[in-house]
């Protein structure tokens, strides 16, 4: 998952851009990157690690212009090395730098036909260099020497044509401005807003609308699935559907584990789901766990925790934080590396043990993935004094791989994959263990927004809305990777950049 930025300004835009990535921190701690365009120039700064520490007062200086983007990345498709940060340019047409979120499913199908027919080099293996060089090839297919609206609206609906999987787009075309588009199942989130000036409106586009809330930017709406809007570089803004048949499948687990609560994602609120998880989660256990004794409910921080006190208020039972969470420690789920996962849990979370000692303890999680931050935190509760440890999920079992832009390639590294409740009970080491219905998740996210009749939930239920996906291509997809394999090119790659990189700065 990554977090992408966009804003077309009347003054320089490089410290809103800056601001943006910082409250999407959470969508991917491997790599940021920053372009704006000055004096008609890509400036970019880009490198591995967080925000803060990718960004100095140096780079900033460099980073004018009143138009760019950025990106923060957590790898999914290639290896977590320095140069496969974005954003990503191409030199021609125009000149054209590209952030995206998601994962194309037809990446090797693409790589192929911009080797030998396009003819178009592509220097990394990340997917986003793939749809980057694709959309220069449709605007360099336009019969004029300069772009209209419609010239861009035609190249992005042939992306559309050439193009599978999930995205969400942001791109620069030096000389015209900043374009945005959605991938025609709007699987991948993106929303824009306006904010007026004393010099004029400014634009922006952002994967969350917290985003624009960082930058007092009024939220207009989100982009629709398969819709492009082209902003010029005069603030004027120009949307087409793109797509021919486009349709809403917005990924359920945006909801459930990766927005920020504040955040409100094709007009729902991601809070208002998580509370309305735990009514539908507090039901569930009411009728089926009567006779089961709890004496409190704790949640595991942070996504959790409006899940857990609405199923404490359901149950009538003590809502507790009987966890310190180190603030200073990433999300161990989209950290690269299994054995990096396991030793962060520790470091990560602290048991206050007064709210477990001789208790029957409820934890509630927003998921369980691998299975690895559930065990830990259960032999942390039994440690910290617990008589009975319970676990409950906000979202159903986990079985299937998600190709969409989620960390979770491999069917062997999710816990749920080929077991039964009981299985999975036991291996986390709880005394008892529920999930949420995939109906009752459904139902709780769709809520605040009935106009959107099915989501992308192939994780829980191996059903993927490309209708691209057979067993062939999950069985690929694990072979390239899988976290040894990943690791492993981790560790290749940087010694590349390292060694092109000595004495840069």
């Amino acid at each position: 998952m990554c977090g992408i930025v966009g804003i077309v300004g009347q003054t320089p835009v490089g410290q809103a851009l800056y601001d943006g990535l910082t409250v999407l921190q959470h969508r991917g701690q491997d790599a940021a990157g920053i372009v704006t365009i000055h004096d008609n120039t890509f400036r970019l700064r880009k490198g591995n690690g967080l925000v803060k520490d990718v960004f100095h007062t140096r780079h900033m200086l460099r980073l004018q212009g009143n138009i760019g983007i950025g990106h923060i990345r957590y790898p999914t498709a290639g290896t977590s090395s320095s140069s496969e940060a974005q954003p990503f340019y191409a030199n021609s047409p125009f000149g054209i730098s590209l952030a995206h979120n998601g994962n194309l499913t037809n990446a090797s199908e693409l790589k192929a036909w911009l080797n030998t027919e396009a003819r178009r080099h592509v220097n990394t293996t990340s997917d986003s260099e793939l749809l980057l060089n694709i959309l220069g090839h449709e605007l360099q297919n336009s019969d004029q020497h300069t772009l209209d609206p419609s010239d861009i609206f035609t190249a992005i609906s042939n992306v559309h044509k050439r193009v599978r999987g999930a995205y969400a787009t942001v791109a620069l075309i030096i000389g015209y401005g900043m374009v945005a588009f959605r991938d025609p199942n709007g699987i991948r989130p993106l929303v824009f807003g306006k904010r007026e000036t004393a010099t004029g409106t400014e634009y922006m586009v952002a994967s969350e609308s917290v985003a624009l809330d960082a930058n007092e930017f009024e939220f207009v709406r989100d982009v629709a699935p398969g819709e492009a809007i082209y902003f010029s570089e005069s603030g004027k803004i120009h949307s087409q559907q793109c797509a021919e048949n486009p349709s809403f499948h917005p990924c359920i687990f945006e909801y459930v584990y990766f927005a920020r609560p504040d955040s409100t994602i094709d007009k729902i609120s991601v809070y208002g789901s998580r509370v309305d998880m735990g009514k539908k989660l507090g039901d569930k256990i009411a009728k089926e766990w009567d006779d089961i004794d709890i004496d409190v409910v704790i949640p595991i921080p942070e996504t959790s925790c409006d899940t857990a006190l609405e199923i404490a208020r359901h149950l009538d039972i003590p809502y507790r934080q009987g966890f310190v969470k180190n603030r200073y420690i990433g999300r161990t789920f989209i950290m690269p590396g299994q054995e990096q996962r396991k030793k962060s849990v520790r470091r990560k979370l602290n048991a206050i043990n007064a709210e477990f000692v001789g208790k029957n303890v409820l934890l509630v999680d927003d998921s369980i993935v691998r299975g690895t931050t559930s065990g830990q935190i259960i032999e942390m509760a039994r440690a910290a004094g617990a008589n009975k440890v319970y676990f409950a999920s906000a979202a159903p079992e986990i079985r299937f791989p998600n190709v969409y832009g989620i960390d979770m390639p491999s069917a062997n590294e999710l816990i749920a994959h080929g077991r039964e409740l009981e299985d999975i009970c036991q291996l986390i080491g709880a005394d008892k263990l529920i999930f949420q219905t995939l109906e009752d998740l459904v139902e709780a996210v769709s809520t605040a927004n009935p106009d959107i009749k099915e989501f992308e939930t192939s994780v829980f239920d191996g059903e993927y809305v490309t209708k691209d996906i057979d067993q062939r291509y999950l069985d690929q997809l694990d072979a390239l990777r899988n976290n040894e394999t990943k690791e492993t090119s981790d560790k290749n790659a940087d010694s590349i950049i390292d060694m092109h990189n000595e004495g840069a700065e």
